[in-house]
């Protein structure tokens, strides 16, 4: 439980100050869907819900370690040796990625919805700590994935720490802001611009790495960022309306319920 609940907290704390600092664009806490004092409610709804989830999780880790999974510690224990640990790590992504488009589609259902996913959809415009701010069966629920896998197919051990801190790094990017993404991979990849519209839309972008399941379930949007309609270029059209005010631009707080700095007459 120590080891859990520090992990999570030194990755949440640690990889979401170096992104909010480094890549997130502080422009964003202009938008007028942007909270009052968002960031710090982002981290004290995070770290009040990490500890419950680890409960669970430290069981799944307890079951796995003790032999009834099938993680094993060296590679020559794999089936397939060298092959099968590269397999491995592209089966967990395409894996983890089609339970939790249905997880987290399913707590979007109106009998789940209000009562576990809810607390997440406050951040409409959402700052990197946004993504460990779950409700704690949320959380839960979608972390699931990445522990029913090794009790499913063979993983390293090693590896397998390695796709748990990537989960994360991956969880902390679709909330940066960061809406660039190769223009070859604009179809494939689940990102940022592609996720804030999941929080923005609501009923759209359900997947975690991918957009395959998106596709398949009738839910894809194309990122409404990279159609000049995103939340950058809302706060552009409020600037050149003279409804906004440049002071604060490079992400100072203010005092304005709404988040926005209102530029006075």
């Amino acid at each position: 439980m120590v080891v859990t609940n520090l992990g999570a907290a030194i990755l949440y704390l640690g990889l979401g100050a170096l992104c909010y600092y480094f890549v997130f664009d502080h422009k964003l806490m202009q938008h007028p869907q942007f909270l009052e004092n968002q960031v710090q409610r982002e981290i004290k709804y995070a770290l009040w819900s990490l500890p419950y989830i680890s409960i669970p999780t430290v069981a799944l880790f307890f079951a796995e370690v003790r032999g009834y999974s099938k993680l094993y510690d060296r590679v020559d224990e794999s089936p397939l040796g060298w092959p099968g640990l590269i397999f491995s790590m592209v089966s967990f992504l395409f894996f983890t990625d089609m339970c939790i488009y249905w997880i987290h589609r399913f707590l979007h259902h109106k009998l789940i919805y209000k009562y576990f996913h809810k607390p997440h959809h406050v951040w409409k415009i959402p700052s990197p700590f946004a993504s460990h701010a779950f409700h704690p069966v949320d959380g839960f629920l979608q972390g699931l994935p990445y522990h029913i896998y090794p009790f499913l197919f063979p993983l390293h051990k090693v590896l397998y720490l390695a796709l748990y801190v990537f989960v994360n790094i991956w969880t902390i990017s679709i909330h940066d802001g960061d809406y660039r993404v190769p223009s070859l991979m604009e179809q494939i990849i689940n990102g940022s611009a592609h996720h804030t519209d999941h929080h923005l839309f609501f009923d759209y972008n359900y997947g975690q790495y991918f957009t395959l399941w998106d596709r398949i379930g009738g839910s894809y949007r194309y990122p409404s960022a990279m159609m000049g309609k995103g939340p950058h270029d809302h706060i552009k059209k409020l600037m050149a309306e003279g409804k906004l005010s440049s002071d604060t631009i490079n992400g100072h707080t203010n005092n304005n319920k709404n988040g926005i700095h209102v530029k006075k007459e």
